[in-house]
């Protein structure tokens, strides 16, 4: 049976690697973003897969109530909901952080969230199968200076997939939220304002998670058998240890 995958955040990172990771016969995908003409480059890219693309903003609570209630009839039962959309932004220590980058992460990271899975959820109960995947961080579960509210939104992304997960006890339906440590994608880029080198800095002497590698997780995780759920995975790079900062540098 084919199945319909949902993906926020589908034009770049992690989404863009689900994308690619799902393509083919056995799924139909649902690409959402903002970035359109990222979301059409991708469909050309996989001419093999039905793709549904939606140009979608997740802080938009009408937006989203509207795209995805009047999804084309073959999109409509969503079996997997990848919410991926977040991002971080700025370090700066909490009295000095700039307000509007805090509210444009809880905008997305949580409210962005919580309207996409309030949206699609009472389907996957009604039909009695489903699969919600959160992206949430190893910043969720350890501080570290800078990390104020992004590490917030994230602690609120674990408690909420546990909360969840308790609230649909004795139904089939799972969720899992996965909690990427450092991974290269266009995330420090997004959280340091396009400051290339500096999001390079990063990295440096480091080999970190890919957005491949999360994919392919992700995968893994939607394809066990019906009966197991994944509640929580860590995953890190083997040069960082527990704490974002705590990462072994080559050179």
């Amino acid at each position: 049976m084919k199945k319909t995958v949902l993906l926020t955040g589908a034009s770049a990172g992690f989404g863009a690697a689900c994308a690619r990771k799902f393509r083919g016969p056995a799924y139909r995908l649902i690409l959402a973003a903002r970035r359109y003409e990222r979301l059409e480059a991708l469909r050309e890219e996989l001419p093999d897969t039905e793709i549904h693309v939606l140009q979608l903003d997740v802080r938009d609570r009408d937006a989203v109530a509207d795209a995805l209630a009047n999804l084309p009839d073959a999109y409509r039962e969503v079996d997997i909901l990848i919410n991926n959309a977040g991002l971080a932004l700025g370090l700066e220590p909490a009295h000095e952080a700039d307000l509007e980058n805090w509210e444009n992460m809880i905008d997305t990271n949580i409210k962005g969230l919580l309207y996409c899975t309030r949206q699609i959820l009472p389907g996957m109960v009604k039909r009695q199968r489903g699969h919600i995947v959160n992206i949430g961080s190893v910043a969720g579960s350890t501080p570290y200076p800078g990390g104020n509210v992004y590490g917030a939104t994230k602690a609120f992304v674990k408690q909420f997939s546990n909360n969840m997960r308790s609230d649909l006890h004795g139904t089939p339906i799972r969720v899992t939220n996965i909690e990427p440590g450092l991974a290269e994608t266009e995330f420090s880029i997004i959280r340091f304002n396009k400051d290339i080198e500096r999001a390079a800095e990063v990295y440096r002497g480091t080999q970190p998670l890919t957005g491949d590698d999360i994919a392919e997780i992700i995968f893994w995780v939607t394809s066990l058998p019906s009966h197991i759920n994944i509640n929580r995975l860590e995953v890190m790079p083997v040069c960082q240890a527990w704490g974002p900062f705590n990462i072994h540098r080559e050179g």
